[in-house]
Order: C-alpha cells, then sequence, then structure tokens
C-alpha cells in the first residue's frame, strides 16, 4: 500500500508558438492566427497608427478582445489536437495526457513584421492523481485514485515526463471517506 499522502492536481501546459516553431501544426497556428490577428488589428485601428499589439492594448479601449479574436482562427487546429496535449509525452514517448480546458494568449505581435508574432495556448487538464515524482517525471494516474490506492487496490498510471513549460496549475488534497 502506498502511505504517502495522494494529492489530485491538473497540469498545465503553456505552448509558445511564435516564427522559430518548427513542426507543421506550430506552423500553421502561426500562419492562421497572425493573419486573424492582422485583420482584426486593422479593424480596431483602420488608420494603422498602432502596428504592435502592445500598442494597440495601450493605446485602444477594448484591444484586450484581441486575444479572444485572434484565438479563432486556432480553434480548428486545437480540434486537431483530439483532446490530447501536443509535446507533453509518457516515459514512452507517446502523447497521452488529456485536456478539456485551453486559454489562448497574444504573447506579442505586429500588423506588418509576422517575424515579431508569438502567441501561447495554455492547455488544462483534467483532475489527475499524482502519486510521486521520479526523476524528472511525474508518476500520475487519469482522475481521483486516492480511496484505490489508501484500500492497496491496483491503479493504472502513466509516467509523464516532465517538460519546459508544464506545471501543476491546481491541487487538491483529497479528503478520507470514513
Amino acid at each position: 500500500m502506498i502511505k504517502a499522502m495522494q494529492r489530485i492536481i491538473r497540469l498545465c501546459y503553456r505552448k509558445i508558438i511564435d516564427a522559430d516553431s518548427a513542426k507543421a501544426w506550430d506552423k500553421a497556428v502561426f500562419e492562421a492566427t497572425h493573419l486573424e490577428f492582422y485583420m482584426q488589428a486593422q479593424r480596431i485601428d483602420p488608420d494603422g497608427k498602432f502596428p504592435t499589439f502592445q500598442e494597440l492594448i495601450d493605446h485602444i479601449p477594448h484591444a484586450d478582445k484581441l486575444h479572444y479574436l485572434t484565438s479563432t482562427a486556432a480553434i480548428g487546429y486545437i480540434r486537431q489536437l483530439k483532446e490530447v496535449m501536443p509535446d507533453v509525452a509518457n516515459a514512452y514517448c507517446k502523447l497521452c495526457l488529456p485536456f478539456k480546458d485551453f486559454k489562448f494568449e497574444i504573447v506579442q505581435s505586429h500588423v506588418e513584421n509576422k517575424a515579431q508574432h508569438a502567441v501561447a495556448i495554455w492547455f488544462y487538464s483534467e483532475p489527475l492523481t499524482w502519486i510521486d515524482t521520479v526523476g524528472n517525471q511525474l508518476l500520475i494516474a487519469y482522475g481521483d485514485r486516492s480511496e484505490i490506492l489508501r484500500s492497496g487496490g491496483p491503479v493504472e498510471t502513466e509516467m509523464i515526463t516532465l517538460v519546459p513549460y508544464l506545471s501543476i496549475s491546481h491541487i487538491f488534497t483529497p479528503q478520507p471517506t470514513s
């Protein structure tokens, strides 16, 4: 029986996509979101006074809506992932971490200079049971498996390799049942 206290967690992976992104999916998201940013920036700043995302935020009321408006160009690509986080693999190098929620963010952009465009997509896992950390990997089970572990029952697990921009976003301590 595992004696350590298990925690229920949600993981968050922040995927940054910019001009240096090499994977085909990343490049497609980069191109689509820059084009959408370009069109939306022209709509809210028809005179073209503010070519950068930061200038638009600083000078145009409600320019923060550009995050949402630009995200619409990424939705179809995010659906292609079939609710599995990109870049986060198990010990067998298989993508395996499901997500349901995500958040889109424009990190920076420029209307005319596409090389300055960068976006981030924050992927949030469903609840997981964090059993242990072994080296650079988290030993987890999908869902809340704390009761089964406390009773000594078998639980299917995954070893998730820690990668840059992967972190625990939420933590819950399960309450023992009486």
